[in-house]
């Protein structure tokens, strides 16, 4: 049987967020092919999310360009630049005579931190995550949770647009948001929702997570919102935190453990072997 073997750079894979952060991804080629259309794409808007990798170091932020697709029943949240980044190194392992997966030395290449994709209401009443750990594909599927906000009388504008201040707490982290109901959707980046309009920005009180609203776009064209989930392993939201914090504690590990015929191998820029073990872990949902 093919050992593939994968070789990362700690210059890129590390230095991006301060040695904060290790992301190993392995593509799977038939990605996208599977997807079925769900809804109808209304808008599209797009976030700037800034985030803390690493709690002792809150100076060191991530910067991830996100998108929303809003449909007239569903929506769907993920990283626009992991998406790009992943295209790109699909097209390369395409390329490769052998299989093999290339160095990746490119110091300014951004591979996107993000990896889950949120569909909001679907299926109906549910979120559904859909997240690839490595090779490890899962499908998390839980009840529609609305945060309880509370509405301020602060106002501000955003992009042009009106909006007033909401605060609430929502899996573990007290929000700040301002929406807009002149976007009477009631929608938002990741999981947050229920407000009587878009919401434009959010941040928890910490500073450890922070969505812009950067841009909002009407299709010209007909677009479909799609979901295809072949081959993601159904999971509960205990299991997947579970295997989200066995991945920091030792993601070489993890990767070998789930995947016997996948060989690992990290350089240090001066060349040696190296083994990140217990990468910061600051998740976005706390609860």
């Amino acid at each position: 049987m093919k050992r593939t073997t994968v070789f990362l750079s700690m210059c890129l894979c590390l230095s991006l967020s301060g040695m904060a952060q290790v992301v190993i991804n392995i593509p799977n080629l038939s990605d996208g092919m599977k997807a079925e259309p769900i809804d109808e794409v209304r808008f599209i808007a797009q976030y700037e999310l800034t985030s803390v990798p690493d709690t002792l170091k809150p100076d060191k932020t991530d910067n991830e360009t996100m998108m929303l697709k809003v449909g007239d029943k569903s929506s769907q949240y993920y990283s626009y630049t992991r998406f790009v980044t992943d295209s790109l190194f699909r097209e390369q392992i395409r390329k490769s005579p052998d299989g093999r997966v290339m160095n990746r030395q490119s110091s300014d290449a951004n591979p996107g931190r993000q990896t889950a994709q949120v569909f909001k209401n679907y299926p109906a009443g549910k979120t559904t995550t859909l997240d690839q750990i490595a090779s490890s594909r899962f499908r998390c599927e839980e009840k529609n949770e609305i945060p309880q906000w509370e509405l301020l009388e602060d106002t501000l504008t955003i992009l042009s647009y009106p909006c007033q201040k909401a605060v609430c707490t929502f899996k573990g982290r007290d929000y700040e948001a301002w929406f807009t109901t002149e976007i009477p959707r009631s929608e938002g980046p990741w999981k947050l929702q229920g407000l009587p309009g878009l919401i434009l920005r959010a941040q928890d009180t910490q500073g450890h997570y922070r969505f812009e609203c950067t841009g909002i776009i009407r299709p010209q064209d007909e677009e479909k919102l799609m979901f295809g989930a072949d081959g993601y392993q159904p999971v509960s939201r205990k299991d997947l935190n579970t295997v989200y914090k066995r991945y920091a504690a030792d993601p070489i590990g993890y990767v070998t453990s789930t995947s016997p015929n996948m060989k690992i191998v990290m350089k240090s820029p001066d060349g040696q072997d190296y083994r990140p073990k217990d990468t910061p872990f600051n998740p976005i949902e706390r609860e």
